[in-house]
């Protein structure tokens, strides 16, 4: 390769001849020079970082830091180490809160304690099967592992909440269920169907069961919910009746005397009226109406339904 020189101050024309040789000089040279530049810039770069500049540092690779910087590990140890005690200190409070709503759905779901124990940690072994020999939890794998629990607690969590409102659901359901006998006498005089009148002497369909028992006996109510008759009817006497929702209500006639009014809103169990004889009445007695939708009932179901639960309640506290 030949190049040619031209200037004013020269006289005459220059020329220079390269041959390969001074071509592959060249580009020793400036490789030479790229790697002593990148040499140079390393050192500089270490020695800034071990000096604890912050932005270099952070530009660094961990590994590369703690190779050269003594205290780097164990800052970093420190680091990792105080946010995993963070991310285990709000995984301890999610555990807590855990523990608190499953003796709440325990409670619902009527579970015995000693049954199912949220403060007991559960039995777990087996053999150990290593991925590798020396197969070790690292720092990244095991706030990964912390990950996962933390999402699979939330996941837990969220599912109790929708248990404990189904089984709250059903448990208030069943207390608006007219299931308490509402006088306590050992037999009723005459059942729900067909039956004799007893002021007629024809077939005539009885919609309630009557129970027999001395005027002023308090009456129940079988269930909780809300007044909407206490007045008087020609037939049915000093009349109460009341609203479980669901279109359910149950009717309480011929009483003496009634002590809840329009609107009262009543709980299960509660003292409500006495026995009485008002009314198409041919003595003291409690006339008891189960009425779903207008459609009377048998309440003889409702109650049977009551008297196994409370038999069973019985023998699991046994």
């Amino acid at each position: 390769m030949q190049i040619i020189l031209m200037h004013s101050r020269f006289t005459q024309a220059k020329s220079v001849t390269l041959s390969s040789h001074h071509l592959i000089l060249a580009v020793l040279g400036f490789l030479l020079i790229t790697c002593v530049c990148g040499a140079l810039m390393a050192a500089l770069t270490l020695r800034l970082a071990s000096a604890d500049v912050p932005l270099l540092r952070n530009l660094l690779p961990a590994s590369v830091s703690l190779a050269h910087d003594p205290d780097a590990k164990e800052r970093y140890l420190k680091e990792n180490l105080a946010a995993m005690a963070a991310r285990l200190g709000e995984m301890q409070a999610q555990l807590v809160r855990l523990d608190a709503l499953g003796e709440r759905v325990q409670g619902l779901a009527g579970v015995k304690p000693e049954e199912f124990n949220f403060k007991e940690a559960p039995g777990r072994g087996g053999p150990e099967i290593l991925k590798s020999p020396s197969a070790e939890l690292d720092m990244k794998e095991l706030q990964a592992a912390l990950d996962t629990l933390a999402t699979d607690i939330e996941h837990r969590s969220d599912y109790m909440n929708v248990v404990e409102t189904k089984l709250m659901a059903f448990k208030i359901q069943s207390k608006l269920l007219p299931t308490i006998q509402p006088v306590n006498v050992a037999y009723n005089a005459s059942g729900f169907g067909w039956r004799m009148d007893p002021f007629t002497g024809r077939s005539a369909f009885h919609e309630g069961i009557d129970f027999s028992a001395p005027t002023g006996t308090p009456i129940m109510a079988a269930a909780g919910g809300v007044v909407i008759a206490a007045e008087y009817h020609p037939q049915f006497g000093n009349m109460l009746e009341i609203d479980h929702g669901g279109e359910l209500i149950t009717r309480y006639a011929h009483t003496s005397k009634i002590y809840v009014k329009l609107g009262d809103i009543v709980k299960r169990g509660q003292h409500v009226a006495d026995i009485g004889s008002t009314g198409r009445s041919t003595g003291a007695h409690l006339h008891f109406e189960v009425r779903v939708k207008d459609v009377p009932q048998n309440p003889h179901k409702f109650l049977s339904a009551g008297a196994n639960q409370a038999n069973l309640a019985k023998l699991d506290q046994k």
